[in-house]
């Protein structure tokens, strides 16, 4: 069992484990911000807590089943804390605390906080509630621009690489997606807030920026001149930062992936050359069930034109399986797609209900057995694909950006443009830093290279 090691003097220990999309690793980051002022400080363990909060996500499969399965276990430790004369304050946030918090407080009821996407700026208020009452308390509102109007501004260092929530909730309303009901609908953060977070950022050392959106192509924020900025807009001011040499974004919606959008990946340069964009099926059918708004031949072109703008552009994103009413021949058109774009990285997954959305009651389910096929089968390519793209590497010479220290003794461990995770022998004094690299091995899910001279830079 790991031990926290005792917790700075006047100092409670804050446990926080967070399970999903990056959007819940920022928001979790910013819950302890919000606590700091209550005394709270983080720890890596939740053995001896004071403070334990579960960020969930309702996405993966099985999620409600894995909370209480993980409850039962900090239960005891709960127990344990109070048979000493101790207290645990025992926390569920995130979305299936927003979709399934009735069931969280009729299930185990020794929560004590239960609270939503939206109102990790209530915490304070929310921690004195339950201590005060000796009941638990229930936040699962949508008051978003609360949220980000009473979050503190000040945020402890991420890092080299950093990320910044500009957009949240999905007005799209995909079939098998639970977020507009657990997010809510879209909402963007003012152009001035995103832009005095990120020169904070960069002023505690951050290279590389990140955007997170549920749907972040479709952030239009208000400007302070009036009016709105898209994301297009907001990555040139951005990239006008000094110091902010990177800037990436995710997770995109084909629908909202515009003319100025694709602009900017041709015209600034610290726009990164890869783009998760996901497609979820190649059937026209099956896009249609799912409520995409997309054909497969419109994300073909789109895809087409952003390459177009940017030759170098790698794309990654995100399958679904076994879909209700899923046939071989939409199979088989997956499978199609997926051998034209050819990704460079991709997420699949089997399709699996979610309460309340609308496939979950559309019947046609396709049976376990066809579903785990259809996977193994889109996996396989993916993987194959992704191995060619990293191998088609070995031999240059590109930037790579030092992030850290490696897993052995004297190497350094950063990204490319394209994301891959690199390997070099090389000092720590290099952290922070974008240098060549010449890539001497491209392996499937990593590559390995060598310091090399400036001049040889070809990326």
């Amino acid at each position: 069992m790991t031990e926290n090691p005792p917790p700075p003097s006047g100092k409670k220990r804050l446990f926080l484990r967070s399970w999903g999309c990056q959007m819940n690793v920022y928001d979790s980051a910013r819950m302890a911000d919000v606590l700091a002022p209550l005394g709270y400080a983080p720890v890596d363990a939740p053995e001896g807590a004071d403070m334990i909060i579960l960020n969930t996500c309702h996405i993966r499969e099985k999620a409600t089943e894995k909370l209480f399965s993980e409850l039962g276990r900090l239960r005891q430790l709960k127990q344990a804390r109070e048979a000493e004369g101790g207290e645990m304050v025992l926390a569920v946030a995130g979305c299936v605390a927003q979709a399934e918090g009735a069931e969280i407080t009729a299930r185990a009821p020794y929560v004590d906080i239960v609270l939503g996407p939206q109102s990790y700026h209530k915490l304070p208020e929310m921690v004195a509630r339950a201590a005060r009452t000796g009941r638990a308390v229930v936040e699962t509102d949508f008051p978003v621009e609360e949220k980000f109007d009473f979050l503190p501004e000040v945020s402890a260092p991420q890092g080299i690489t950093a990320f910044l929530t500009i957009q949240e909730g999905c007005d799209k309303f995909c079939s098998f997606c639970v977020v507009p009901y657990t997010r809510g609908a879209e909402y963007s953060r003012p152009v001035a807030a995103v832009l005095a977070e990120a020169r904070k950022l960069v002023g505690q050392g951050a290279r590389e920026i990140t955007l997170l959106g549920q749907n972040v192509n479709a952030y239009h924020g208000a400007a302070e001149e009036g009016g709105e900025w898209g994301l297009a807009q907001l990555l040139r001011a951005l990239a006008e930062i000094p110091g902010l040499d990177r800037l990436r974004y995710t997770t995109s919606h084909p629908r909202d992936m515009d003319e100025a959008l694709i602009a900017a990946h041709r015209d600034i340069p610290a726009v990164m050359p890869f783009l998760h964009l996901p497609v979820q099926s190649g059937s026209d059918r099956v896009l249609a069930a799912m409520n995409r708004g997309h054909t497969a031949k419109e994300y073909l072109a789109l895809v087409d034109r952003l390459r177009a703008a940017r030759p170098d552009l790698a794309l990654s994103t995100d399958i679904i399986v076994g879909h209700p009413g899923e046939t071989e021949a939409d199979h088989e058109a997956t499978m199609a797609l997926i051998r034209r774009v050819k990704f460079a990285q991709a997420f699949s997954f089997k399709y699996s209900p979610r309460p309340g959305t609308p496939a979950a009651g559309a019947p046609h389910r396709v049976d376990e057995a066809t579903k785990d096929r259809r996977l193994q089968e889109v996996q396989a390519l993916l993987r194959d694909q992704q191995a060619e793209f990293n191998a088609s590497l070995t031999g240059r010479t590109v930037p790579v950006l030092f992030t850290g220290p490696g897993r052995q003794a004297g190497q350094l461990s950063g990204r490319t443009p394209w994301l891959q995770p690199v390997h070099v022998p090389g000092s720590l004094s290099l952290i922070g830093a974008t240098a060549p690299v010449f890539i001497r091995a491209g392996n499937p899910n990593s590559l390995a290279g060598e310091l090399a001279q400036q001049e040889k830079t070809a990326a």
